[in-house]
């Protein structure tokens, strides 16, 4: 970890020579007061709490959380001691609050405080190892947390007198956030402080204090702490939304193809439709489409024809016109015997639905367009009026780990598109789409706007700008929503997520790169605890024939995520696909994002050499849980330890149904308190109460699956579970509901589902008889575990299975 190496901790730089003071509005006008003349405000309301006499130590009388003798404690648990004079604190709850600090020194656009020191406790944090992406880290104290981190999480402590052993986990999390035109992230230094940096990307925006940059709060559960928070502050700032209030795009419950790695930007309509086509013949049908990068109009003046690859150069391109190039696009002089391409986009896309079935194609698109933006005074962007501008990364990107993608386009420059043009911009490039058949788009490039803020109000302003014209043009020109958000995890665009329900949650899937497989899986169900309460976090498309793809399909089918691959034509693995797509092209979608179990918040799964990975999720009627070895075959980005472990050696983990959280949707009332557990690697079925654990282990890059289902009674004498389609990774996803009907005599249990393939339950008893949509079917019973297994025929999309007792 890098730590600020500037001993003036109120400022890193030197204020511009000509600054204008940011003006901002009530509640925060009022703090640009003198300091005996302030007013407290509640959250955004504008109502006055009390006349304060010094920032310092801003509380009153029965609120909590407290800041008292230099000890920020909520719920009279220790979050920061050692806290500055500076710093202040606003409560908003019980259990949260506001924190910032003010400075007596110089204004400037860009401010490091400290808030008080962390030290002997457990923590997460996710923050940005690239401009583009996140990563967790796991430590000890305040120098464990990097810069430009976006959430910290530490297990709350009480006085040191108190025995922790005997005590029940509660947690307080750190969040930073957009505070007026200010954003800030946090970091830790040598002395185990923790500061946070407010920047507002433009040196023209200064500002010698931020009141609210930190929102902090406390509870007993981790995830509940996390939704809570997001709560909270979505009704304080109004800019963003929950992912439980968005609309979900359709192509979420539909197997999928992106074009990306199959073709890179070579990508052209006879490999689209040989990929399509063998995906088909081999029974996984692939029912969304995205045409990755490579279909557009664009120029490159820095790829010369016949001049050596110069590595970066491609993403010096710049967008000509909003409509496709000549792959997907036949030249009027070009004779129809002779063509290689199609007539036009519309063409294609209505061609490649009505072979293939096809029930959404997106295309992707850089947030300005393209990797260089627009090529000025080109004839179809001219009136965009894009200019050119030579991204400046904040210091602290520079500080983690620099990226390819920005070093060339801090080279080679971006054509940015005018502020007061976007929203035209926008609704013509999707008007268009929407004419030429497509569906909706996948937009990267979007954390762009922090480089090129200066001059144009600043990196929160100028986000919030392009990101509402963004998501207005996405509402008014696509059915369902239908947007995938990427290259965007800075808390500027997360903060301004209004609509857009799906965010790339990871660094790209690198096939060729056997050391970032686990780092994938694990990058992203850490950072779904944080970007899971405002999107469905997009695990990215992966190979089905590949050493680590049955590693990737179980991570899909637990994340509770939308599954693409990205398989060159013919070049697929149907037994690993076959356990995630049914046969018409629909998966088994768990309901939230898949993320650590409780217990492996604080470990590190991939260099720690002993911890293992656990997902929990939850379907209709069952919870899922994966367990993933990811140790010996990476190590973290912008990290100074080396792995532990090799990646011969197995390690075990106790597995519980209690890593399961919220379990009691599905449980109810019928439940015995004990589960039965489904190995999908050894079609293993195990009864187990609740609380009671068994051990799992695995080698490098192997996994496994389980579906826990509540074992219920039924008639007072009937105990009975349903596991699903056991021939699928999630196989309690393909279970819509239970009922049951019963007398003295006889009990009758309905499971009604989807998709073909072998059914599984257990019951305590063998049946009778079995009946599939009303007609009687063979079924086998294993008497050593009660496994309840019968054949649902292939071409069944719909099921009602009843068992008789």
């Amino acid at each position: 970890m890098l730590a600020n190496t500037n001993t003036n901790t109120n400022t890193m730089f030197s204020p511009p020579t000509t600054t204008r003071f940011l003006q901002l509005n009530s509640p925060f006008s009022s703090f640009l007061l003198p300091s005996n003349q302030r007013v407290l405000y509640h959250g955004h309301s504008g109502r006055r709490l009390g006349r304060l006499q010094t920032c310092r130590h801003s509380m009153f009388l029965n609120t909590k959380p407290v800041l008292k003798d230099g000890t920020l404690n909520i719920k009279g648990k220790e979050a920061l001691t050692g806290v500055p004079d500076n710093v202040v604190i606003t409560p908003l709850t019980d259990s949260s609050a506001f924190v910032g600090a003010t400075s007596t020194g110089d204004a400037s656009s860009r401010l490091v405080f400290k808030l008080g020191v962390i030290e002997d406790v457990r923590l997460l944090c996710i923050f940005r190892f690239k401009i583009w992406w996140m990563i967790p880290r796991v430590g000890n104290s305040g120098s464990d947390i990097p810069i430009e981190t976006q959430m910290l999480l530490l297990e709350a402590r009480e006085g040191p007198e108190i025995d922790a052993k005997n005590k029940a986990t509660s947690y307080i999390i750190f969040l930073p956030v957009l505070d007026g035109e200010f954003r800030s992230s946090l970091q830790g230094n040598s002395l185990n402080e923790l500061q946070f940096c407010v920047e507002s990307g433009d040196p023209e925006i200064v500002t010698s204090e931020s009141l609210k940059a930190v929102f902090v709060n406390y509870g007993n559960h981790p995830f509940d702490l996390v939704k809570e928070s997001m709560k909270i502050l979505e009704q304080q700032f109004g800019t963003f939304s929950l992912r439980e209030t968005k609309q979900l795009p359709g192509m979420l419950d539909w197997f999928g193809w992106c074009t990306w790695d199959a073709f890179y930007q070579e990508v052209h309509p006879r490999g689209i439709k040989d990929g399509l086509k063998s995906l088909s013949q081999g029974g996984t049908p692939a029912k969304f489409l995205i045409i990755d990068d490579g279909w557009q109009d664009t120029i490159n003046e820095f790829q010369k024809e016949g001049e050596p690859f110069v590595e970066g150069s491609q993403h010096g391109g710049r967008l000509l016109s909003i409509e496709e190039n000549n792959k997907f696009r036949r030249s009027e002089n070009e004779p129809q015997s002779e063509a290689q391409a199609p007539s036009g986009l519309k063409d294609f896309v209505t061609d490649i639905k009505r072979t293939f079935g096809l029930k959404y194609v997106y295309v992707w698109h850089a947030l300005m367009g393209y990797w260089g933006g627009l090529q000025p005074n080109a004839l179809g962007t001219k009136k965009y009026n894009p200019k050119l501008r030579y991204p400046v990364q904040s210091p602290g990107n520079l500080a983690n780990m620099r990226d390819g993608s920005m070093d060339a386009m801090e080279k080679y420059g971006v054509g940015t598109i005018d502020p007061a043009k976007i929203s035209q911009f926008y609704d013509d490039l999707h008007k268009y789409l929407v004419s030429q058949d497509v569906d909706g788009v996948k937009v990267d490039v979007q954390n762009i706007l922090e480089t090129v803020s200066s001059g144009l109000g600043g990196r929160v302003s100028l986000t919030r700008r392009f990101q509402q014209a963004l998501e207005k043009s996405i509402a008014a020109n696509f059915q369902d929503n239908s947007i995938i958000c990427c290259m965007g995890q800075s808390t500027d665009s997360i903060y301004h997520s209004k609509r857009s329900a799906i965010t790339r949650a990871s660094d790209d899937y690198y096939p060729s790169n056997p050391t970032t497989q686990t780092l994938h899986i694990a990058s992203v169900a850490f950072n779904s605890i944080f970007l899971g309460e405002i999107v469905v976090p997009d695990w990215d498309m992966f190979y089905s024939k590949h050493d680590a793809a049955e590693f990737h399909a179980v991570a899909r089918a637990v994340g509770g995520c939308g599954v693409y691959v990205s398989d060159k034509p013919g070049q697929h693995d149907f037994k690993v696909l076959k356990r995630l797509v049914l046969p018409n092209g629909s998966v088994l979608r768990a309901k939230y994002p898949g993320r650590p179990t409780r217990d492996c918040l604080f470990d590190d799964p991939v260099m720690d050499g002993k911890s293992l990975l656990k997902i929990w999720n939850l379907n209709k009627c069952t919870g899922v849980l994966g367990v993933f070895n990811c140790q010996g075959a990476g190590i973290w980005p912008c990290s100074k330890s080396n792995a532990q472990g090799d990646l011969s050696s197995e390690l075990s983990v106790k597995v519980s149904p209690t890593d399961i959280e919220y379990f009691e949707e599905v449980s109810g009332n019928l439940w015995t308190g004990d589960c039965a557990v489904f190995s999908s690697s050894t079609g293993s079925l195990l009864r187990l109460p609740k609380e009671e654990k068994f051990d799992v282990t695995l080698k490098v890059l192997q996994c496994d699956v389980f579906t826990v289902s509540p074992i219920k009674v039924y008639n007072k004498k009937i105990q009975f579970a349903p596991v699903g389609l056991i021939n699928m990774y999630n196989s309690g996803g393909a279970i819509e509901a239970i009922d049951f009907f019963s007398d003295s005599s006889s009990c009758e249990i309905h499971v009604k589902g989807r998709g073909s393939g072998n059914f599984g339950a257990y019951s305590s008893t063998k049946p009778k008889s079995c009946s599939i949509n009303s007609k009687i079917e063979d079924f086998d019973f294993r008497d050593e575990d009660n496994l309840l297994t019968l054949i649902v025929p292939d071409r069944t999309s719909s099921w009602d299975i009843a068992i008789c007792y």
